[in-house]
């Protein structure tokens, strides 16, 4: 851990990770015009967000400021790839690691690794079929957009929600917080697919105020202090290769998860490259 690292990373420790993100929560859904204008206009001047491609460019048509940062993109530029074999990436983001599952240990960075059974709440059984597999790690970006789409048409199996911490995803805490994948709170989705088992890891973050699917709504918050799990047999959601699958209010990070020998990533995709929704980031073998 650099200096620099430590001085972000160490007071995390300390903060209230859930009522600041509750916090935040309320600002980001004030109806307030002014308020939430200015704040939008920070987050475009400060990130470079393109609202040429927004299908709704105009900031005053967005009630709060968390309609802004979900804001949907114009259909034609994020278009599908055209091999039907393809996995479309399931966000706009940047790799923080791209890779390889090796005896149930993900890498995170800088020699850190986190188990693939932690990362779906501890259970053995369900983690199994990701042993040796494949993993690819997204981190989005408040310039992002930031609606998660399906990398492959899936059948939904299970949702479990696991209660964590809040720490920021942002680079230099992943360098330096060990677990952090598997520490903080996440909802993971289970899904049966033309490649087998894939699971979609939505991972929240400091002032990341909501996790929420298109099959449920809002999963988080309300938090909980145990692990909470949803099986779907009868009327299991079937979601679209590239159909939109959940979303996050305020920026955060999506872990792909596949089986083994079931997937090939693309050659010289690396962690610190960028991505874009619906790109081709890989095949079925």
């Amino acid at each position: 851990m650099t200096f620099k690292e430590a001085l972000t990373t160490l007071p995390q420790y300390l903060l209230p990770h859930h009522p600041l993100s509750r916090l935040m929560g309320v600002f980001t859904e004030s109806r307030n015009r002014l308020w939430k204008n200015f704040f939008i206009r920070q987050i475009i001047r400060h990130y470079g967000v393109n609202m040429d491609e927004a299908l709704q460019p105009d900031i005053d048509a967005y009630a709060c400021f968390n309609d802004f940062f979900t804001r949907e993109l114009k259909p034609e530029v994020r278009p599908l790839p055209a091999q039907d074999d393809a996995i479309a990436s399931p966000a706009d983001g940047a790799f923080s690691q791209i890779g390889a599952i090796e005896r149930g240990r993900i890498f995170q960075a800088k020699g850190k690794c986190y188990s693939a059974c932690d990362l779906l709440g501890g259970d053995t059984e369900r983690a199994a079929p990701f042993s040796d597999g494949k993993f690819s790690t997204i981190y989005l970006s408040p310039r992002d957009y930031h609606r998660l789409h399906m990398p492959l048409t899936g059948s939904l199996r299970e949702m479990i929600h696991i209660p964590g911490r809040l720490f920021s995803v942002n680079p230099a805490t992943v360098n330096s917080v060990p677990d952090l994948f598997a520490r903080n709170e996440r909802v993971a989705c289970i899904f049966d697919t033309e490649a087998g088992p894939m699971a979609l890891v939505l991972v929240g973050a400091i002032f990341v105020a909501s996790i929420a699917t298109v099959w449920h709504g809002t999963v988080t918050p309300p938090t909980s202090k145990n692990i909470r799990a949803w099986q779907y047999q009868n009327d299991t959601p079937i979601l679209q290769r590239g159909e939109e699958m959940g979303r996050f209010l305020m920026g955060s990070t999506i872990i792909v998860l596949f089986g083994r020998d079931k997937i090939a990533w693309d050659a010289g995709l690396a962690a610190g490259d960028q991505v874009r929704l619906r790109q081709k980031i890989g095949s079925i073998l």
